[in-house]
């Protein structure tokens, strides 16, 4: 999850789903970040436990205003121990870093022995990033193209996002892919799929899912700020034809498909859900990524524990969460109807234990309740959202600007040779 500091919006969705415990994936207000998880400690508010990274660490040219963005193996490094002495549980590494980089972030992380996790960078393989230690992988980035018959060819050659998908979708190797699982399971590198925000990116120009998102109930909860940033977003991707709409369903059913393989090779899954992307509701939508996982092969146990047993393994708080025993603390889901018979059971909530705390179903509605009244605030995760579009607008006008000087100077010097030549 995202902006789990939010005490408006997201804490609180997230307690009236049954949400427990979560992994905040990118701290940009450290002092918020940290000031929430001392007032949880102490007791003085209520809501999930939180894990957490610090700063996103990325290479040049990366997206997030926010970042640490590092240009050498030294920069890694010291923004690897930064992330360590500052307190957090493990640092989060990003898209563009180069080799160097990210090889560096992953010795620096054994050095002070910090967990890594988070996105694999396009400089290296799965592989790679996998037998260097990582510690989970995020939205599958890497999986298919690994498992691909055409990898090489892939990575040695640049094509459109659509081509390179479509190809990845068609050209699974199956001894390939069995490999490749084989070794995720014994380097202990856990995937989080991420299903629910892949669905929605890669179905957005779907009708059916496109009326989803604007016609749920859920949209009610969310402050009115980040209701207009998730509109302009959706505004501001570029529409998609019939053909890449198919090549997208197509990719994401192979997505699937690979999730279902990756439990059957008993590769570790955590639930999550990317939240608060567009359309990605707080609490709401780790239901719906059990529902995904459920639909993508798994069994509704195998689904439950995503979400239960094995974070609590992956964080290595399985002596004090994560199962019903004597002894781990008393967070508990009591529900109306049994998800081991339709896993969209765990909807049905009637009452949530925190740490021994009990909120039944009246006392979670007002938790919504708040919620609603709480829509005009200005939202964390709406600034967030907002300084990416300022940045990409930025980094648009540098790009216009630049290709205006560029053109200029060809025009002058055009001019100069005309001149030249009529003397």
């Amino acid at each position: 999850v995202h902006t789990s500091w939010d005490s408006s919006f997201v804490r609180p969705m997230l307690l009236a789903n049954g949400v427990t415990s979560v992994r905040e994936m990118f701290a940009k207000d450290r002092q918020a970040i940290q000031m929430r998880r001392e007032e949880l400690a102490r007791g003085e508010v209520l809501g999930p436990r939180i894990l957490a990274a610090g700063q996103i660490i990325d290479g040049e040219g990366g997206p997030w205003p926010g970042s640490v963005i590092v240009s050498n193996a030294a920069q890694a490094r010291q923004a690897v121990d930064s992330e360590k002495s500052a307190g957090f549980d493990y640092a989060k590494v990003y898209s563009t870093l180069s080799r160097e980089e990210f090889f560096a972030i992953a010795e620096e992380a054994k050095r002070d022995n910090i967990p890594f996790a988070g996105h694999v960078p396009g400089s290296v393989s799965v592989i790679e990033a996998s037998n260097a230690g990582q510690k989970s992988f995020e939205h599958l980035y890497g999986i298919l193209l690994a498992c691909s018959s055409r990898e090489d060819e892939l990575r040695g050659h640049s094509r459109s996002p659509y081509q390179e998908e479509q190809i990845e979708a068609t050209s699974l190797n199956e001894q390939q892919a069995q490999s490749l699982l084989a070794l995720l399971k014994k380097n202990g590198t856990w995937q989080t799929p991420t299903l629910v925000v892949l669905r929605n990116a890669a179905l957005h120009d779907d009708p059916q899912v496109v009326s989803s998102f604007f016609d749920s109930d859920r949209l009610q909860y969310v402050p009115y700020s980040l209701r207009f940033m998730w509109a302009l977003g959706l505004k501001m991707t570029p529409k998609m034809t019939p053909q890449q709409l198919a090549i997208s369903r197509a990719y994401f059913q192979a997505e699937s498909r690979i999730v279902r393989d990756m439990q059957k090779a008993g590769v570790g899954i955590l639930a999550g859900t990317d939240t608060p992307n567009p359309y990605v509701y707080p609490g709401f939508a780790l239901h719906d990524e059990l529902e995904l996982l459920v639909s993508a092969g798994l069994t509704p146990i195998e689904a439950l524990e995503t979400a239960t047993r094995n974070p609590a393994l992956y964080l290595g708080m399985n002596d004090s969460i994560g199962t019903i025993e004597k002894g781990k603390a008393a967070d508990l889901v009591l529900l109306d109807a049994d998800p081991l018979i339709d896993i969209r059971n765990t909807r049905k909530i009637d009452a949530v234990l925190l740490s021994g705390k009990m909120m039944d179903r009246p006392a979670l509605i007002e938790i919504l309740t708040q919620v609603k009244r709480n829509r005009w605030q200005l939202n964390a995760a709406a600034l967030i959202l907002a300084e990416l579009v300022v940045h990409m607008l930025r980094k648009l006008l540098y790009i216009i600007l630049a290709a205006l000087f560029g053109l200029s100077v060809v025009i002058f010097l055009v001019r100069k040779h005309k001149r030249k030549h009529v003397a």
